[in-house]
């Protein structure tokens, strides 16, 4: 049992993995930058903002400051919007240790960058920690995971030993991980399905069926497995938990953020007015661009990425997106 787990982000998916790996801890300190948030854990033992019916164990305590989350954690989990990762790593640095164990579990690319979140983090910290790091990610809900049922993880390390030590510490009754050694075929599996899953929210809003969405699947799969190997990484990861595995769930579960988006597109709504009444980031607007310019770096085909790129841009309506994407020119599959 691990002495400390600190959980910097205490968004939906922070708060789930401070409850369901408050087991294997003796505390958990959850940052948050929200007071709301921190009154809420402390003093009512749940997250008010991010997952109001999901009850907090007594072991969770949550913080506002680095300082006291930090102190004395055995492993440190990233979990802040993408988009706040460089700037969280770095508030963070001052109480880091390379003792630790960092693990990154935040889906995403940088904007500007297009770098993914374990690059990120060895940028903004000393070069002691990037032996020290690994990668989370697979099909997870947060309200499920944070309810206790069970789920199925990938953690990717470049170190075997690094990977195997976050497996040990995190893995518990209801919630199980793998071990990876292909950090970018885990991390652009999870960060490009998000693009996908807009597809499939658009062609669920267009009233379309079974049929549509396991052709957008398949070949949303190619697509990220196609930029993923022109970067490094393995088909088999691809083929796995934070590939297919995450894939799927996005694409027609409920609870999916990036669906959610993808099918108030189809109904005409503008995406400024549709993210202002979203409480929670939706990863894959940001990772859209991100994504098409990894593309275009290494010349990969990547066609229902860039139909998604014009729609949130406005350059084109969601059935012209799909229109275009269905009189493409022929080919082998």
């Amino acid at each position: 049992m691990m002495r400390k787990l600190a959980v910097i982000g205490a968004g939906s998916w922070g708060t789930a993995l401070a409850i369901a790996c408050a087991p294997r801890a003796e505390q958990v300190g959850l940052w948050a930058r929200e007071a709301n948030v921190v009154e809420g854990v402390n003093r009512e033992r749940c997250n008010p903002v991010f997952l109001p019916d999901c009850p907090i164990p007594e072991n969770v305590t949550a913080h506002s400051d680095f300082e006291r989350c930090l102190d004395g954690a055995d492993l440190v989990l990233f979990v802040p919007p993408s988009h706040a990762m460089r700037q969280i790593a770095q508030y963070a640095k001052p109480w880091l240790h390379p003792g630790q164990l960092l693990v990154s579990a935040t889906k995403g690319l940088e904007e500007n960058t297009h770098l993914r979140m374990s690059q990120v983090i060895r940028e903004s910290l000393p070069e002691a920690f990037s032996s020290r790091l690994a990668v989370l990610s697979g099909p997870s809900f947060a309200r499920e995971v944070a309810l206790g049922e069970p789920a199925a993880l990938v953690v990717a390390s470049n170190s075997e030993e690094v990977a195997t030590a976050a497996q040990e510490r995190l893995s518990g009754s209801n919630l199980r991980l793998y071990t990876n050694r292909d950090e970018v075929g885990v991390e652009l599996g999870a960060s490009v399905k998000n693009v996908i899953a807009i597809a499939a929210g658009v062609c669920t809003g267009l009233g379309l069926g079974s049929n549509t969405l396991a052709a957008l699947i398949t070949r949303g799969l190619a697509e990220i497995t196609r930029l993923a190997m022109a970067y490094g990484a393995k088909p088999a990861t691809l083929a796995g938990l934070s590939g297919m595995g995450d894939l799927v769930l996005t694409c027609n579960g409920a609870l999916s953020r990036n669906r959610t988006l993808g099918i108030e597109l189809a109904s005409g709504r503008a995406l400024p007015e549709i993210l202002g009444g979203m409480s929670m980031v939706a990863e894959g607007v940001k990772t859209t661009f991100a994504a098409l310019e990894l593309a275009r770096e290494r010349d990969v085909e990547m066609p229902i990425t860039a139909q998604m790129a014009d729609l949130l841009a406005g350059r084109k309506s969601a059935s012209e997106a799909l229109r275009e994407l269905m009189e493409r020119s022929l080919k082998a599959e």
